[in-house]
């Protein structure tokens, strides 16, 4: 918990000056593996985000322990064998909001930036759904994520059981931020 409270001062010093604010209220990233033998789904609700309205900056934090399974087993395999998440805690992503010129009401949006995950960077983007308001801000993205992008490995046991490529659903929903 301390390493991630730390990882988003770090990312909030980049956004630095005043600006007009939002954090992360609410957070819900699922993702989905559809493969031949199994289906399998993980519900993480801890992430953390800001997003920076006057340089369209987004940064995003998600603890990787904190995705939670329907069977135990397949949460311990993650963990150990796939994403080794004592060694990489953190997915994070930092980019640009693009398509956006900041008006209000709904919008579809792009954002280009860094996504870090298993300790690799890869330069993505991704499209999803904003919504804005002075006082509320909320995002919504479905995305593919290739495992082999990230250098997460499937053992040749257990290749029918996990998709070679998941889907992840974002949903964060914003408050103005200010900094103290």
């Amino acid at each position: 918990m301390i390493q991630k409270l730390l990882l988003l001062m770090l990312m909030l010093g980049c956004l630095s000056g005043y600006t007009q604010r939002y954090k992360s209220d609410n957070t819900h990233i699922r993702f989905f593996s559809d493969a031949p033998m199994e289906d399998i789904e993980a519900i993480n609700e801890s992430a953390s985000s800001i997003i920076d309205v006057e340089k369209m900056a987004i940064v995003i934090v998600v603890p990787i322990k904190s995705f939670s399974f329907q069977k135990k087993l397949m949460q311990e395999h993650f963990n150990e064998n796939y994403l080794e998440s004592d060694q990489y805690p953190n997915a994070t992503f930092k980019g640009k909001l693009l398509d956006w010129d900041g008006s209000t009401g709904e919008a579809d949006a792009r954002a280009m930036g860094t996504m870090e995950i298993h300790g690799v960077e890869q330069e993505i983007t991704i499209k999803g759904t904003l919504n804005y308001s002075d006082e509320e801000l909320s995002v919504e993205a479905v995305f593919p994520i290739k495992l082999a992008d990230y250098d997460i490995k499937i053992p040749k046991a257990v290749f029918y059981k996990i998709a070679e490529e998941v889907e992840v659903t974002a949903k964060f929903q914003y408050k103005p931020y200010e900094k103290n």
